[in-house]
């Protein structure tokens, strides 16, 4: 029960999709967290998380746990997350008498998204092995590439647990503002929880994860925002990335497969709001955040990919290439992903449209090159992936490093990126 002054105040789902917060007196949820089923968080509340999680914390932390990332337990556990869910990042260029500017506070309604890419391809990718699809690629890793998958997707998952590390798939002002997700925010507490998890605790852990996976699979379709639907197909990610690499649940394939069609109707749910950026010779500069969302979107699809690759030699199944994916964006440079201020990132976005006149690399210019691609059409290709290497970060250099060992066999030949 809350207490009466609770009615005053904005809870942060409401406070995220601005619109007005109705609670009565003593109520648990204002009246649109209920309707959505939404966890319903104010400012002030203490710890929301389940009684089984917060006995997997550590003593110090338990009460204290709060699904925010300004408590005890995110310091602790998450160094290089923000200390605190700020909601408005300041340029030091731009502080005025009030000491913030206001353009650097993130608005993510109305984002002028559009989906280039067949949604249908993806949603029933898990089909591919068993009914076969016209012009279906197979494509083989050499066991040195699949470890590296392998290992940098565990990597991401560990780096969740320790809470040391977010995956670069989130970007970080997902964490801050306006406000801090909370479906990432729960995420980030629960994989934190996991780090407990002993020999007698780890089942228990598995089966935590696996009930909150079911629970938020269900709240894509009911979400309000683009950024929402995003963080839904975020946090059921790292959540199946835990099970499979942490929690001993690899050889569980009968609930991998469920969560893998799980994913793959996220990413479709996701992917329909939209992709990449609008742009037009009137407005070739998208906002900030249409493009933070369309980026994260799309590393998020990549790495779910990755993942299924993963799974798919799990069970002995081909792989395919992802010939759905063709003409999305390669992964953008690291000045762009790691800008802080909206000004440093419309700095950046100028240099990259002076860079990119022809337009950005996509993810098919990074696979192998086709049979009629001529040479002058080779040379051009290599040039742009040469420019595009030379601001990559590291999640961009992986991608790279996977597609460019990455042989793909037709019925006369085979072929291998470079």
């Amino acid at each position: 029960m809350r207490d009466s002054t609770s009615s005053h105040k904005v809870c942060n789902q409401c406070a995220g999709a601005k619109v007005k917060c109705v609670n009565s007196t003593g109520s648990e949820s204002c009246a649109r967290c209920k309707q959505s089923r939404f966890i319903c968080i104010y400012p002030d509340d203490a710890s929301t998380l389940p009684p089984k999680i917060s006995a997997l914390l550590p003593k110090s932390a338990r009460r204290h746990a709060r699904p925010t990332l300004d408590g005890p337990v995110a310091q602790s556990a998450s160094p290089t997350l923000p200390a605190s869910p700020a909601r408005t990042v300041v340029a030091s260029d731009d502080i005025g008498s009030s000491g913030q500017d206001a353009r650097d506070s993130l608005d993510f309604s109305g984002l002028d998204l559009m989906c280039p890419i067949n949604l249908n391809d993806i949603a029933t990718r898990w089909l591919n092995p068993y009914v076969p699809v016209p012009g279906q690629i197979p494509k083989e890793y050499h066991p040195g590439i699949f470890d590296l998958i392998f290992r940098v997707l565990k990597s991401y998952a560990n780096g969740a647990v320790s809470g040391s590390k977010h995956p670069p798939f989130i970007h970080a002002m997902q964490l801050q503002a306006p406000v801090p997700s909370q479906t990432l925010v729960n995420c980030f507490n629960i994989a934190r929880a996991c780090d407990n998890s002993r020999s007698g605790d780890e089942q228990t852990a598995a089966e935590i994860l696996q009930k909150e996976m079911s629970k938020i699979s269900e709240l894509a379709a009911s979400a309000f925002t683009d950024i929402d639907i995003l963080a839904t197909f975020q946090a059921y990610l790292i959540y199946t990335l835990i099970t499979f690499f942490h929690l001993s649940q690899g050889g569980n394939m009968s609930f991998l497969h469920q969560a893998k069609m799980h994913l793959q109707d996220l990413a479709c749910i996701t992917s329909h709001q939209g992709l990449i950026c609008s742009a037009d010779s009137q407005h070739p500069r998208p906002s900030w955040e249409a493009w933070l969302v369309a980026e994260a979107k799309q590393r998020t699809l990549y790495v779910l990919y990755l993942f299924d690759t993963v799974l798919s030699r799990q069970e002995g199944l081909p792989n395919f290439l992802e010939t759905e994916l063709y003409g999305l964006p390669a992964p953008s440079s690291k000045s762009l992903w790691q800008a802080k201020t909206r000004r440093e990132w419309e700095q950046k976005y100028n240099d990259h449209l002076a860079q990119w006149p022809e337009g950005s690399l996509c993810i098919d210019e990074l696979w192998p090159a086709p049979r009629d691609l001529d040479e002058a059409s080779i040379t051009q290709r290599r040039a742009r992936v040469d420019q595009w290497l030379v601001d990559v970060d590291e999640f961009g250099m992986m991608v790279y490093t996977v597609t460019s060992c990455t042989t793909v066999y037709t019925v006369t030949s085979c072929t291998h990126g470079g």
